[in-house]
Order: structure tokens, then C-alpha cells, then sequence
């Protein structure tokens, strides 16, 4: 079952301990919000082997998450489905670009604690900055906290993708509730994303459950490992008169080898999806692909996603209600 008590807290961080050389260590943050104090426990170590985290780090965050976070009230949130974060569907990072990182070691900015560490100091030392940490929330306990010592405790873990468990964890398993932290600096107007994942996590999942699809994703091996084979380089979001039936995808085969796009779909946020022409595209070749069957790409933000044959993702993009504002304009990923 997905987890029980998903949302979003908002706040301001105000404190901040990490944690080495436990069996379980956490970089821990302390946020205000409206009178009230919560524990932030980020995982930087996995249980199961490889136990080192994946991490992303998106220093200027452009997505539509954003402009539905600042209508959050501070404390705690929580998320209606579908209104929450997913790694997989959500088109919020590229997963290639995720890295793995040690928990704590000796030295600077060479650990995840380092990273973590970076960016919620600053967020202290600026006063308009504010925290939105994704996760699934704990308390009001009876007891003080065991780390900053407030009362009653409060909090927020699973700041971590919540889907494709092993089976040790399934039972955490669900869709648009993955865990993350965004910090909004005002002055800079900038959006930083901070998002971790366990290297036992698989990356396809089932739509409804969340839960890990079994075998091998029987997607085309891409010329670099974690490198889609087709991309999506553009797509004509708002085109002039606003007739969605002139709504346009750009993409592009970057592999070595003509693909063979028969039962291949794009979709769009809600999961409406559109076919690719059946034909094969040369290496290198591009074609644009005109939207149908309900697909549409709304100008206040949204996603593509291109699945293969087997329905499984291969890529993903998303922009923002800024960037599909000017009608007639291509907007490029």
C-alpha cells in the first residue's frame, strides 16, 4: 500500500544536525512553520546494498511544481493525488544525470551530508527563503524530539523516491508520492530541487501501484548507458489561434540505427497519449508528430513522456506556464 500520510511541508529551516556512524544515518533539519517546529530526516544511507544514494540536484528548477507550491500554505500540506511529485512520471530530472554519493566522510563537499548541508545553510542565512520538503509525515508524538528537543514532536521522512522497492519495502510503494525538498530563494527568483533515490529502486514502475514491473525493460540499447535513443528536442504548446490540433513534438533518433516507432505513444501530464507514425526513423533523422486522441499540452505548464512498444518510459520533458505563454512560439527542451 502507498504510504499513509503524504504531503508537503512548508517552512522555514532553522536548525540542522547530521548524523555519522549510526545504522541509519540522516541529515536532520528543523523547520518552523506557524508556531509549530517539525524534524525533517533525510536518509544519506541505504539498508540494502549499493547503500549509497543517488542524488540530483536541479540549482535553477524549471516546472510546473513550482507554481503550485507557492499556493501551499506554511505548515503542513496534504497532497491530493496526482498533485504530489514522481520521479517517473512527473518528468522532473533526467534520471542519467543521478549520481552516487557516500553518506558522511572526512573532508569537505565530498559526502551527501556536504551537499545537504550547502543548501539548507544557506536557506538559513537567507530570511524570504523558504523549504518544501515531500514526504510522509510523523506525529504530533507525546514525547520531545529526539534530536532538536521541541515538543510535541513533528515531522517529515521518506524524503526519497517512494516506488520500484525491493521487496523488502514494497509495501511503501505507490505513484505521485515521491519525496524531495525545493527551496525557494526570492531574491534570485530561483528554485533549487533536491532529489535522492536508492540505488535498489527500479525505474519502471506500475502506474497504478508503483510497484517494480518485472524483467528487463525491452527498450533498444542506447549508444551511452542511460541515454534515450529518441528524444524529445521541442513541441509547440501554444500555437497561434490556439487550436490544439496544430499542437506539435519534435523528436529526434540519436542512435547509430533507423528505430522502429510502431506502438510507440507520447503522453501528456494526465496520461492521455498519442500515437507515433508506424514507420522506421533513420539514425539522426528527426520527425514531428502531430497530437491526437485527447493528448494535449495545456499553456499553464505541463509534461511529455515518450513511451516505447512496451508502454515502458524512455524520456521525459516538462515546461512551465512562462515558457508556453507566447502563442505561436516553439518551446525546445
Amino acid at each position: 500500500m502507498p504510504l499513509k500520510s503524504y504531503g508537503v511541508l512548508v517552512g522555514r529551516p532553522g536548525d540542522r544536525r547530521r548524523e555519522g556512524g549510526s545504522d541509519s544515518p540522516h541529515y536532520q533539519i528543523r523547520i518552523d512553520a506557524s508556531g509549530a517546529q517539525y524534524r525533517v530526516a533525510v536518509n544519506v544511507l541505504s539498508q540494502e546494498s549499493p547503500s549509497e544514494l543517488l542524488y540530483l540536484v536541479a540549482d535553477d528548477l524549471r516546472h510546473p511544481i513550482t507554481a503550485a507550491a507557492t499556493d501551499l500554505s506554511a505548515g503542513w500540506n496534504p497532497l491530493a493525488p496526482r498533485a504530489g511529485l514522481d520521479f517517473i512520471r512527473a518528468n522532473l530530472f533526467d534520471r542519467a544525470a543521478m549520481r552516487a554519493l557516500p553518506p558522511d566522510v572526512a573532508g569537505p563537499d565530498n559526502d551527501l551530508a556536504d551537499l545537504l548541508d550547502y543548501y539548507v545553510q544557506r536557506a538559513i542565512g537567507e530570511p524570504d527563503a523558504t523549504v518544501y520538503v515531500f514526504g510522509e509525515r510523523w506525529g504530533p508524538e507525546t514525547v520531545k524530539d529526539k534530536v532538536f528537543g521541541f515538543k510535541p514532536g513533528n515531522g517529515v521522512h521518506d524524503i526519497h523516491m517512494n516506488q520500484g522497492n525491493s521487496p523488502r519495502f514494497k509495501g511503501d510503494d505507490g505513484v505521485w508520492q515521491d519525496g524531495g525538498m525545493l527551496l525557494h530563494f526570492p531574491g534570485e527568483n530561483r528554485w533549487v530541487g533536491i532529489f535522492l533515490a536508492f540505488q535498489s529502486q527500479a525505474w519502471h514502475t506500475d502506474d497504478t501501484t508503483g510497484h517494480a514491473l518485472p524483467g528487463p525493460a525491452p527498450t533498444p540499447t542506447p549508444p551511452v548507458e542511460g541515454e534515450p535513443v529518441l528524444r524529445i528536442l521541442a513541441a509547440m504548446v501554444n500555437p497561434r489561434g490556439g487550436d490544439p490540433e496544430r499542437e506539435t513534438v519534435l523528436l529526434l533518433n540519436a542512435s547509430p540505427a533507423a528505430l522502429d516507432l510502431t506502438g510507440w505513444r507520447l503522453a501528456d501530464r494526465m496520461g492521455q497519449t498519442s500515437a507515433l507514425p508506424p514507420l522506421a526513423l533513420n539514425a539522426g533523422a528527426s520527425i514531428e508528430v502531430e497530437l491526437g486522441n485527447g493528448m494535449k499540452l495545456g499553456n499553464k505548464g505541463g509534461s511529455i513522456t515518450l513511451l516505447d512498444a512496451a508502454g515502458l518510459k524512455v524520456a521525459g520533458v516538462s515546461y512551465t506556464a512562462d515558457q508556453a505563454r507566447r502563442e505561436g512560439w516553439t518551446v525546445t527542451f
